[in-house]
């Protein structure tokens, strides 16, 4: 079997634990195995790096901050492979330039858009373990670029659909996928497979175990991820194409995110095309707006309008909004950032009715109440008070009774 395995910032934080992962690798290579392993920075590496750039610059240039930023794969990747080379099994460490990850020019957040992967398929072919750097690749222009928070994940998936690897395994600090958060839930459970679609909904809701592009790019090519942990030797979760199983589980896990701000624009004239002004001037800032409810005026006349972004752009947000409603005659703007959006995802919620009245029945008779709602085929969403995110997420998993087996 071809196994690409990711060792996240945790896995590989210090000397002693990159010798743990040498170890595992070469385990791994003497059942026959060939081995790709991606690693991310030691942890901490990369915070380091960053405020290193801060000390020299107010604002310092993208370009030179992904020139920076990827040196902390590379010295993992290299003390890596020297690690598994001291155990007497052959290693070879390549950057994301070596490997051929070529990318579009965005910097900081770049998209992959081919790997050639020549090199890595010859030293295979030799009988080395490849060890490569995570989370970096190269323009056609040959300048250095970063994928972004979480990029190693993106890289090591998508190296595995380059190489139509067997398996794909995510190494990090927790077991696998849980039912939800068992620092809130402490009966939560692991699940042994979940769909592309559930991991991609809980990544994007804030559960932290996978980067949301990693799973988009492992549904893309169907690249089956396993989530494990490389602190022991437990079975971890599948996360694959979605099968008859998946669907009599009505709910598969309830997520939470408390980096959310709610904004209002209030005494919005209520005809067309005002809608499209604001979004298209919030959107046009590269600011992601999520959950959207407008409410109709009693006169019928003007209309409230309120949504939600990233706490971190809440206040550009309001900026934009106050200037673009004055263009209108919006009569004001609000902000709220004590609020938390609680989420239950599942496949089997297309096939079973009630489960929106069953979450909206349980938060109600706990006193939760609900500011907005958002729906997707495989989702329902709840804006809450802050306060109240620990008890929803209790009441909710109980409900569903996700602590139970199957």
């Amino acid at each position: 079997m071809l196994i690409v395995q990711k060792y996240g910032g945790t896995s590989v934080a210090n000397v002693e634990r990159i010798k743990a992962v040498a170890e595992r690798v070469v385990g791994t290579a003497r059942e026959g195995h060939r081995i790709v392993v991606v690693v991310s920075a030691m942890a901490g590496e990369t915070d380091k790096l960053i405020s290193l750039a801060h000390q020299v610059s107010s604002n310092p240039p993208e370009r030179e901050m992904d020139l920076l930023l990827s040196s902390g794969e590379r010295i993992t990747s290299a003390l890596t492979a020297m690690a598994i080379e001291e155990l007497g099994q052959k290693a070879m460490a390549f950057t994301g330039r070596q490997v051929g990850i070529i990318t579009d020019a965005v910097h900081t957040k770049a998209k992959i858009e081919k790997i050639t992967g020549e090199r890595v398929k010859q030293a295979l072919d030799g009988g080395y373990v490849i060890v490569i750097a995570g989370f970096q690749g190269i323009t056609e222009n040959e300048d250095v670029t970063t994928l972004g928070r979480g990029g190693s994940d993106l890289s090591a998936v998508a190296v595995a659909a380059a190489l139509d690897a067997d398996a794909c395994e995510i190494y990090t600090d927790v077991d696998g996928v849980y039912t939800t958060d068992p620092n809130i839930v402490p009966e939560a459970r692991k699940l042994e497979k979940i769909s592309y679609e559930e991991m991609l909904e809980l990544a994007s809701l804030g559960a932290k175990v996978l980067q949301t592009r990693s799973v988009e790019f492992a549904m893309k090519y169907e690249v089956p991820v396993v989530v494990r942990s490389s602190f022991n030797n437990n079975p971890g979760t599948l996360v694959t194409k979605e099968d008859a199983d998946m669907e009599e589980v009505v709910v598969s896990g309830v997520a939470y995110d408390k980096n959310q701000a709610k904004i209002t624009v209030a005494g919005v004239p209520d005809k067309p095309g005002i809608a499209a002004q604001l979004f298209k001037g919030i959107a046009d800032a590269g600011i992601v707006v999520d959950m959207i409810v407008q409410n109709v005026g009693s006169d019928g006349k003007a209309t409230d309008i309120s949504f939600t972004v990233p706490k971190t752009d809440s206040k550009k947000a309001v900026k934009l909004s106050e200037e673009i409603g004055k263009g209108f005659g919006a009569k004001g703007v609000t902000l709220r950032e004590d609020i938390a959006k609680i989420s239950i995802v599942g496949v089997g919620m297309r096939t079973h009715s009630g489960v929106a009245a069953k979450m909206f029945e349980t938060l109600a008779r706990h006193g939760v109440n609900i500011m907005m709602i958002s729906t997707s085929e495989v989702k329902v969403s709840c804006i809450i008070e802050a306060k109240y995110t620990e008890l929803a997420v209790r009441v909710l998993h109980d409900a569903f009774g996700l602590s139970a087996k199957g």
